[in-house]
């Protein structure tokens, strides 16, 4: 098996598309076309974690955090980045890294923590614009309309919230004259032609615009086909930052953040002052979550876990949310888990590692 192979049961999950602009998802080093001798799972890649899969014989590494993220202009082996590239490198092993494009997904990061925390009535804390397209086309009245409908949502197009084969046509007169050496499905060439056809419109997530495509051009009868692609500013609720989610039963503030402190090996959890009042409603974001605090506020959560909050920003909870930092590793420590299981669902067969190296650069005193 190749790696491209596990490449695309990862952005199947988690295309690269949805990555910030800032990001570096996707393949680092290595060849997508070489064979897999294993493949070991980690959170971060450090020398040690690219010594364990030498070790192992892992020609694979699939992390969460990009090794390569600021750009390297030398590799010199001057600082932990660089030895730890020119290692993997020396030693044909690819890097791969699933990052914000994993943190932007349901079934993604913060899912994992709200199902560790057992939080149901899950949403997408701030869903993403420009995640959607709406196509436009054109096809003859009837059999020939349903048939390309049927493609394209077969797809994956048409759906809206938790609905699926949602389509607009609206009748009208097409007009067009086939040039020399056409074949036009009716009409004569040379002579205008004019059809009875149907305005078909279709909103599909922007992934998958390749095969949305492919599917319209295959099962339109049309020789030359007609159509337009836009980008909405509709956002897409089912992408975005963050999710936001209920506890079964309301808690204290106190208990519940002893529960997460327990799920969460969050050993050095820093909260802002607790407010008195049983909490229900939580916003979660894994990793560097600050900016969503606002959204936090406005969705009605009384909880906000997340990491790497300033000194400054706890002031900004301004007693109208608790905010729990749980730790940047803490928050995304099951995500070798959610490698794991994309993997072995897609391809029973083939079992990667987890690696057993811990790649928190942070201690705490007890």
């Amino acid at each position: 098996m190749e790696i491209r192979q596990i490449i695309t049961c990862l952005e199947t999950r988690a295309p690269l598309c949805y990555q910030e602009g800032y990001d570096n998802a996707g393949l680092l080093t290595g060849d997508p076309g070489w064979e897999v001798s294993g493949a070991l799972l980690t959170l971060d890649v450090t020398e040690a974690v690219i010594r364990e899969a030498i070790e192992k014989k892992c020609n694979l590494v699939i992390s969460h955090h990009p090794l390569i993220f600021r750009g390297l202009k030398k590799l010199t082996g001057r600082n932990h980045v660089e030895r730890a590239v020119i290692l993997a490198i020396k030693n044909d092993i690819a890097l791969y890294a699933a990052h914000t494009n994993l943190d932007n997904m349901r079934q993604g990061v913060n899912d994992m923590i709200a199902e560790k925390l057992g939080l149901t009535r899950r949403r997408v804390l701030s869903p993403s614009k420009g995640t959607l397209r709406k196509l436009y086309t054109f096809a003859p009245r009837g059999k020939d309309t349903q048939r390309v409908l049927d493609a394209l949502f077969a797809a994956g197009a048409g759906f809206i919230g938790g609905y699926s084969e949602c389509s607009f046509s609206h009748p009208g007169t097409g007009s067009f004259k086939a040039g020399p050496g056409t074949h036009p499905y009716v009409g004569q060439p040379g002579i205008r032609h004019l059809e009875e056809e149907s305005k078909i419109e279709v909103i599909f997530p922007a992934h998958l615009e390749a095969r949305v495509l492919q599917a319209l051009h295959e099962a339109h009868p049309y020789e030359e086909v007609a159509y337009d692609v836009v980008q909405l500013a509709n956002p897409h609720p089912g992408i975005g930052s963050g999710l936001v989610g209920e506890l079964p039963e309301p808690m204290p503030e106190a208990e519940f953040l002893q529960q997460v402190r327990r799920t969460m090996g969050a050993e050095g959890l820093r909260h802002t002052a607790l407010l008195g009042r049983p909490v229900q409603k939580v916003a979660v974001c894994g990793g560097a979550g600050s900016f969503l605090l606002p959204a936090a506020i406005a969705s009605g959560a009384g909880m906000f876990l997340s990491a790497d909050f300033k000194y400054h920003e706890f002031f900004d909870a301004d007693n109208q949310i608790v905010i729990a930092d749980i730790g940047h590793f803490e928050s995304e420590q099951y995500t070798v888990e959610i490698f794991y299981n994309i993997i072995t669902e897609k391809i029973p067969n083939f079992a990667p590692l987890k690696s057993n190296i811990r790649t928190n650069p942070i201690n705490y005193l007890h």
